[in-house]
């Protein structure tokens, strides 16, 4: 029986074999199509009924999970159900889902690596005086005394000018939750000395106490601000040999350019270290709210005192050739009585030459303009002063600067620097007569490490960055220097000019 039912079965099959073994080749390719046609239709119309469920299933979980419940409806399921839920649905991390309710902001790149500190609300305060608070001039009572017209300073009995500001009336533009000076990380730069970074802040972000106005002779008034005695930086000694300044002060210079803080960060970048300190900062009763620049005074380049100006060594040009060539005070060896040496260090000169070609200062070594082609608007265009070039043996150095505690060592004032002067009209002047110059100063213009440096310095200054125009204007400044270092490379090779430490 059961072969009988294997044979009924297997018959039919048998006979269509042997029916499409007889057909034609193109009838059998046919049959053939047709059939995987059936059965691709079948496939298709299968896996269509499965996902359909499927698909609704996945958009109701996750219309559930962004919207962060599990049922829209609020009932919640039986225990059963979530145990059986639980069962067959295992949570892996894919299945985690982040809901963001509000979209991060980016943020800009930070100099330096960075963060810069979350800003206060500015607090507003009154003002008592409402003759402080006018931008054009110093103003003051003229009941109180006679008032200067060049700088609205008021004149004090006992000589000079002098306003007197108390704190809760006296605001100067400054925020006191806010520093000027920017220094995120955990130390300046290393080419700034603790004392820097004080004098720095002082000058920066300190208290205006009082304003003097203090003339000079044969030259400008001098405009220094007392500030509020954090940190003194001079001994009691000088203090009371000279009162001007009951603790730390600063000088205003309100010119263009803030050429004073520019030529402190290349000096301190340079390794060189004779400039004082300088930054820039706004007054709100002065230059009408620009910028100026501020230099820290220092009572010991006044022995005598202000008026009669900062302690200078006189010579003139062929005694400053001659000291050159005697190479006075090298290693610390006595020059000769009839040498005809200053009491200036002979690497004094080689840094001050470098320092001066780079900024294209002439006011020290060529007052008289003799070694380029001046404008109208320079100083030594006046009547007579350019005449001086026919004699340049006689010509008078100026502005040869020195403390009273060390007369061996060079102090860089006044420095009035070019940033306009083309390379075809530098004042190689400057370097006549030098035969080293100082090794470090050298290594960084020539490891072409001075654009670094200065950005990383000149940022600091948050006043003077924007001053002048940001990083845009800053990178200008820096072009002009970096092509008269190239200039000077050349000129070192050219001449054979040696590259020696100094130290002193």
């Amino acid at each position: 029986m059961e072969k009988y039912r294997v044979n009924w079965c297997y018959f039919p099959f048998r006979k269509l074999t042997r029916n499409f073994r007889r057909c034609s080749p193109s009838k059998r390719t046919l049959i053939i199509a047709i059939l995987c046609l059936v059965n691709l239709l079948f496939l298709v119309v299968k896996v269509g009924h499965l996902e359909q469920p499927r698909s609704r299933r996945s958009n109701e979980e996750q219309k559930r999970h962004t919207r962060g419940e599990h049922h829209l409806d609020g009932e919640l399921p039986a225990t059963s159900d979530l145990q059986t839920q639980a069962s067959l649905e295992v949570p892996t991390l894919f299945n985690v889902v982040y809901v963001t309710l509000k979209f991060k902001r980016l943020k800009p790149a930070n100099i330096r690596g960075t963060i810069r500190p979350k800003l206060r609300k500015k607090v507003r305060r009154k003002t008592d005086d409402p003759t402080i608070t006018q931008r054009n001039r110093f103003s003051v009572e003229r009941e109180a005394g006679q008032v200067n017209r060049s700088t609205g300073l008021k004149t004090s009995r006992n000589g000079g000018s002098l306003v007197d500001f108390f704190s809760k009336s006296y605001n100067d533009g400054t925020d006191p939750h806010f520093s000027s000076i920017r220094i995120y990380s955990e130390m300046a730069p290393p080419w700034f000395s603790a004392q820097d970074v004080k004098s720095m802040r002082f000058l920066g972000d300190a208290k205006v106490l009082r304003i003097k106005e203090i003339p000079r002779l044969d030259a400008p008034s001098h405009v220094i601000f007392e500030g509020a005695d954090m940190d003194r930086l001079f001994s009691q000694k000088h203090l009371n040999r000279n009162n001007i300044c009951g603790g730390q002060c600063g000088i205003i210079h309100c010119s263009v350019g803030n050429t004073e803080v520019f030529a402190f960060h290349l000096d301190r970048v340079l390794g060189l270290n004779r400039t004082i300190p300088a930054v820039s900062r706004k007054f709100g009763f002065l230059n009408e709210g620009q910028a100026c620049q501020v230099v820290l005074w220092d009572v010991s380049l006044y022995p005598k005192d202000l008026a009669a100006g900062p302690a200078t060594v006189r010579m003139t040009w062929k005694e400053y050739q001659n000291s050159l060539t005697q190479r006075c005070w090298q290693k610390n060896v006595n020059p000769k009585s009839n040498s005809g040496c200053s009491s200036i260090y002979h690497s004094e000169w080689s840094k001050l030459a470098l320092f001066d070609f780079l900024l294209q200062i002439h006011s020290r070594l060529d007052p008289s303009c003799c070694g380029f082609r001046s404008w109208q608007e320079d100083v030594c265009v006046q009547p007579g002063r350019h005449d001086v070039c026919k004699d340049q043996e006689n010509i008078q150095l100026e502005n040869i600067v020195h403390r009273e505690h060390d007369l061996r060592h060079l102090v860089f004032t006044n420095n009035k620097g070019f940033f306009d002067r083309n390379e075809d009209n530098l004042d190689f002047r400057l370097l006549e007569g030098i035969k080293e110059l100082p090794e470090q100063a050298v290594s960084v213009l020539r490891n072409r490490k001075l654009r670094e440096k200065l950005l990383q310095s000149l940022f600091l200054d948050q006043m003077y960055w924007e001053s002048q125009g940001g990083r845009q204007g800053i990178d200008k400044l820096i072009d002009v220097i970096e092509r008269r270092a190239n200039i000077l490379l050349t000129y070192i090779n050219a001449h054979g000019i040696k590259v020696i430490p100094m130290n002193d």
